[in-house]
């Protein structure tokens, strides 16, 4: 039944999709919400009978659909695999999924494309377990593509508006530059290991016959890949436009799909990874930087989707450090525990917004905090774990990353991760205090919410609060239970309890500290960023780096594409097709006259052929 965790969100997809074209009226709410929710429903209970397996000691499982492509030894199938990385992926994608599925039925209710909608949503399901699911890279290319349309047609949902097409453009073009990377990488391993088979399992058993410097060539370009996907530094500016598209489109990119494709990517080619350290360090590099980077911006933002939206940004770059370091577990573990509180977060946030009637800014809210008291209980849980206050779930995973960047001797990148910890609390409890505790500067007539979008809300403060005992390590009394079951090829870092207490202190202290900050700035009023000085000039306009691509990248290809449009298209190659037109013109007039109708002319022609053929013969004659 392995394909049909797979199968299922696509053929509803196709069903709404049918449905929704020849529905003049647009009303079946309850057929299109049945499909849009059963299909993510049943295919999280059969994934969870799958890991159910696995936890049973079962081996990995595949399953095969049928033949693509079988040209001579080359074979690819449309084919599935589970094994215990790709268990632990799906059953939060399709968990958490189906949250997201129950909670859209509630926010979307009166639009009209509501059927489309769930369409789009379901085919984004799909892909997003496809991808995790291929058990060969064709397949897990092809899903990663999906994964980039869906979220072109999710986030560009709301087409009437200019912009938002422009926001689901940028998504699109951003993701196929890094896609250009990732194609290139798995030529050049199919070249590399053409006639061994090009399965994961063929893949991994012959990675060793594969030159150190193609490998790490190959590594570089799959990580570009995931910087498109889980936008980071240089090509993450696609995600903060990418909050154009109805909320659940948010939290269902930020927590269980797109953006966690590029985690998951680098830690099914761990094995790869794994012989090509100084590569990993990069990866870790570039999260680290991305980390605090999008820390930074996010403390400035009054976008209560763009807050969250930078937030995501900075969370994967702590899944990147991990992973660069060789602590895969530790980055799956991240990925795992932040898909609850930031669902959450983001569908608080929808609550917020459909509430106050579509409000974005912080600093028009305030006050809420007994008027939507679930939903200020459950954001204030979320809050918690992802600003690493302990026991939940976010303490865990973050803590985890940052002892083994301090283990791994990587000083300068722990201290980034540590700082951006303190800085993380700060601008989520800013958002809090902002929009629930401070006064509000105008008086609210707040809309009705849905029960099927607070109810959701439950259930994730639950994984939010409880999500990181998984991954509790001997330090607190634990087994990393996560990490022993994931059995991925981690680097072994060895670091005293006495050091790791010190840092969890020091991680929690900052924590602390932030929200104390924010708190005393944000609880009482609210205090919107003025730009009043170069620095916080910069950060408000995010640091111009749209701007500079403007510059340095669109406007210098606009200008070539123009020079190109008026001369070269024109002079060149108009000019050629021009000449080539002119001369077959001229060569049929010239032929023409062989056709003309005048027996004297052909006479001539007759007479001019026997002479040459005359000719001819009598020169072979004479030789001889």
């Amino acid at each position: 039944m392995l394909s049909v965790i797979v199968i299922l969100p696509f053929l509803s997809a196709l069903l709404m999709a049918l449905l929704y074209l020849g529905d003049a009226n647009k009303k079946n709410y309850a057929f299109y919400t049945i499909l849009g929710v059963g299909s993510p429903a049943i295919s999280a209970v059969i994934s969870f009978m799958a890991l159910y397996q696995l936890l049973n000691g079962s081996a990995t499982i595949h399953d095969s659909l049928f033949s693509w492509i079988n040209v001579g030894e080359f074979k690819i199938e449309v084919a599935f695999m589970l094994d215990r990385l790709s268990a632990v992926m799906i059953s939060f994608i399709t968990l958490i999924g189906t949250l997201i599925h129950v909670y859209a039925a509630g926010y979307m209710r009166d639009d009209a494309g509501y059927g489309k909608f769930f369409s789009y949503f379901n085919l984004f399901m799909g892909s997003m377990l496809l991808l995790v699911l291929a058990d060969n890279p064709i397949m897990m290319f092809v899903g990663w593509e999906l994964v980039g349309l869906s979220s072109y047609l999710l986030i560009g949902f709301y087409h009437q508006d200019s912009a938002n097409v422009k926001a689901a453009n940028k998504a699109f073009i951003l993701n196929r530059v890094g896609d250009f990377g990732f194609i290139i990488a798995l030529s050049l391993l199919f070249v590399s290991l053409e006639g061994h088979g090009f399965t994961f399992d063929s893949v991994k058993a012959n990675i060793h016959l594969v030159d150190l410097n193609a490998l790490s060539i190959i590594g570089m370009l799959l990580f570009v890949g995931a910087m498109g996907k889980s936008a980071q530094i240089p090509l993450y500016v696609w995600l903060p436009d990418a909050m154009a598209g109805p909320t659940p489109v948010s939290a269902l990119i930020h927590a269980a799909t797109m953006v966690t494709a590029g985690v998951y990517m680098v830690a099914r080619y761990s094995f790869i990874y794994e012989l090509i350290p100084d590569v990993g360090l990069f990866i870790a590099s570039i999260g680290a930087a991305s980390a605090l980077f999008a820390a930074i911006i996010a403390s400035y933002q009054s976008d209560v989707k763009k807050i969250l939206a930078y937030s995501t940004m900075s969370q994967l770059g702590y899944m990147f450090i991990a992973v660069g370091l060789g602590a895969y577990s530790g980055g799956v573990f991240h990925v795992f525990t932040h898909a609850f509180f930031k669902a959450l977060l983001f569908m608080g946030a929808g609550a917020v917004i459909i509430a106050l009637h579509h409000e974005q800014n912080i600093f028009k809210m305030g006050g809420l905090k007994k008027r939507l008291k679930l939903v200020y209980v459950t954001m204030f849980i979320a809050t918690l774990a992802i600003s690493g206050i302990p026991p939940f779930a976010g303490f865990f995973s973050k803590d985890a990353i940052l002892t083994t960047a301090f283990a791994s001797e990587r000083y300068f990148i722990w201290g980034v991760g540590t700082l951006t910890a303190g800085l993380t609390a700060f601008y989520m409890f800013r958002l809090l205090f902002s929009v629930f505790h401070a006064e509000p500067k105008t008086s609210h007539n707040l809309q009705s919410v849905p029960k099927s979008m607070t109810y959701p809300l439950v259930f994730l403060a639950f994984g939010s609060a409880s999500a990181g005992f998984l991954g509790v390590n001997e330090a607190y009394g634990g087994s990393s239970w996560i990490n022993a079951f994931l059995n991925l090829p981690d680097r072994a870092f060895h670091i005293s309890h006495s050091t790791e207490y010190m840092l969890s202190s020091l991680n929690v202290l900052l924590g602390v500290t932030g929200m104390l900050l924010a708190y005393k700035l944000f609880a009482k009023e609210t205090r919107e960023v003025q730009a009043n000085t170069l620095f916080k000039k910069v950060v408000l306009n995010k640091f111009y780096v749209d701007e500079l691509y403007e510059f340095f990248i669109i406007k210098p290809l606009l200008l070539m594409s123009e020079f190109i449009d008026k001369v070269i298209d024109p002079k060149l190659f108009d000019g050629f097709l021009l000449l080539n037109v002119w001369f077959y013109k001229y060569s049929a007039r010239l032929f023409a006259k062989l056709q003309n109708g005048k027996v004297r002319y052909y006479a001539l022609y007759i007479l001019a052929g026997v002479s040459a053929m005359s000719y001819y013969i009598l020169f072979k004659f004479g030789e001889l």
